[in-house]
Formats: C-alpha cells, structure tokens, sequence
C-alpha cells in the first residue's frame, strides 16, 4: 500500500526487468524515427515520435516504482499510467494523416467515402476528444481520495478508449472502403498512372491499425473489470497486449518508413538518381 494514497497503486510488484527491456526498445525505436523524420522531412509524423517518448518515459515511471516496492509513491506511478494510457492517440494522429496523403497521392481521391481535404481534420478531432477524456480520466484518478472519484475516473477513462475505438474503427472502414474502390475500378483506370505504393500503404495502415485497435479494446476491458480483476492484477497482460503491440507499431513504420508510403515512386527514383550523380561527379572530380 503506498503511504500517500488511499488505495494500492499495483496489484503486483512491478517487473525491474521488463520495465528496462521496454525503456531501451521504446528509446532505440523513437531515436529511429526521429532520425528518419529528419532525414525525410516527414513533420507530419512528429506526433508518432511523440508518442515514442511517452512510451520510454511511461516505462522509466514503472521502473521507479519497481525499485520502491511495496511503498510505491504516486509520482511515478501516475507518469506511466498517464503516459502510456495516452501515447496510442498520437500514434493514431500521424496514422491518419498517412491515409489523408495516401489517398491523395494515388490521384484518385473521388473514391474515398469522406473528401480527403476533410479525412485528417475528422479523424484527428476525434483523437484530440479522446486524448482529453483519457487525460481527463487519468487526472481524476491521480487525485482520488474515494471509491466514488475513482471510479468517475475509471469511467471517463473508458469513455475515452470507446471513442478511441470507434474512430479507429470508422478509420478502417473508412480506409478499406477506398481500397475496395481503386482495386474494382483497376479495369477503368490506368493502375500504372499511380506512382505511389499505394497497396503497401495500406498493407502497412491495416496492420498498425490492428495492433491499435486490440491494444485499445484491452485496456479498456482492463478498466471495466477494475483494479481488482485479472487484467489489472496480472503484469504480463500489460506487457502483451499494450508494451508489445505498441512496440510492434513503432518497428512497423521504422521498416516502411512512412515517407516512401505516400511519396511518388519516380520522385523517390529522380532523388537516388541525383544522389548517385553527384557521387559519380565527386569520384571524377577526385580522380
């Protein structure tokens, strides 16, 4: 029981190692990205890099905690259940921008169910309301001091995973909608006319999307069932269904950076050329 509040913090002694494991994975892939949106110029996806250092930090929080068991302080416990219970908000923010800029650049963007100049701006409001409500949630629950602001907490919480999930779910709707359209109307359209790697985007959206989607619905089973049930009792379901999965997402994109997904293939193709030209001058120049 931690001395400076009214209820157990953690319903198990937090793992030292796991916590580590996690702190370096989430750093090494977040430093990444970040020399990848450098390099590429790809400031849409500050909000994923974001999101990275919530994580790592979210992770720093419970390796704290370990060390203090069982006096945990709140300080750290509230750095990581804040950190990682918002983090996936920003991964979503940048993964809604990919689809607004993927279906623009296929050239095609009549096809899509919402007009692309309104996709992003939709999606991400619905991400900022449940960034707030689970920010919200979270604040009610760091300064709890009965079973009934905890539980307010518990539920605004929830509230905010379910909007969360329901725009994740419109989001792949939304997303395989399109998808459905451009490969039916292959036989109209000039498929070769689109340049970008359009059905590795998706590939790419689909999968990161289902990492989300199961991490989310997770957690918010997780505050359903409350402190006392096997989710919140159990470490390792943390470590599977929300540090992995959310692990996972980030390695994704550092594979399939997401500047290639939405770039046109020849435009990338003028740039290497470029740069093996001016290789080519330098090597000639030094003979």
């Amino acid at each position: 029981m931690a001395s400076d509040s009214t209820y157990t913090l953690y319903n198990y002694d937090p793992s030292e190692v796991a916590a580590i494991i996690f702190v370096v994975l989430f750093g090494l892939t977040t430093l990444v990205h970040i020399f990848q949106m450098i390099r590429t110029r790809s400031w849409f996806f500050i909000p994923f890099t974001i999101g990275g250092c919530f994580e790592a930090v979210g992770y720093v929080g419970r390796y704290l905690n370990s060390n203090e068991t069982p006096n945990w302080t709140t300080g750290p416990f509230i750095m990581q259940s804040l950190l990682l219970l918002v983090a996936p908000a920003f991964f979503a923010a940048s993964i809604y921008m990919i689809l607004g800029r993927s279906i623009a650049s296929t050239g095609h963007d009549n096809l899509s169910v919402i007009p692309v100049k309104w996709l992003t701006k939709i999606f991400v409001c619905g991400d900022v309301v449940s960034f707030l409500a689970q920010c919200a949630g979270g604040g009610f629950l760091s300064s709890a001091k009965t079973q009934s602001k905890i539980t307010l907490g518990q539920n605004i919480i929830i509230a905010g995973l379910f909007i969360q999930i329901a725009f994740f779910g419109f989001f792949v709707v939304t997303a395989g909608i399109f998808n459905y359209r451009l490969w039916k109307c292959r036989d109209c359209i000039s498929m070769s006319s689109i340049r970008v790697p359009w059905q590795k985007c998706f590939f790419v959206l689909y999968t990161a999307s289902l990492f989300i989607m199961i991490r989310s619905i997770f957690r918010a089973i997780e505050y359903i069932t409350g402190t006392n049930g096997p989710l919140m009792s159990t470490e390792v379901y943390l470590y599977i269904f929300d540090a992995a999965l959310m692990f996972l997402t980030m390695l994704t994109f550092n594979i399939f950076s997401p500047k290639t997904l939405v770039t046109p293939q020849s435009a990338t193709h003028d740039v290497e050329s470029q740069e093996s030209s001016k290789e080519m001058l330098d090597i000639r120049r030094d003979a």
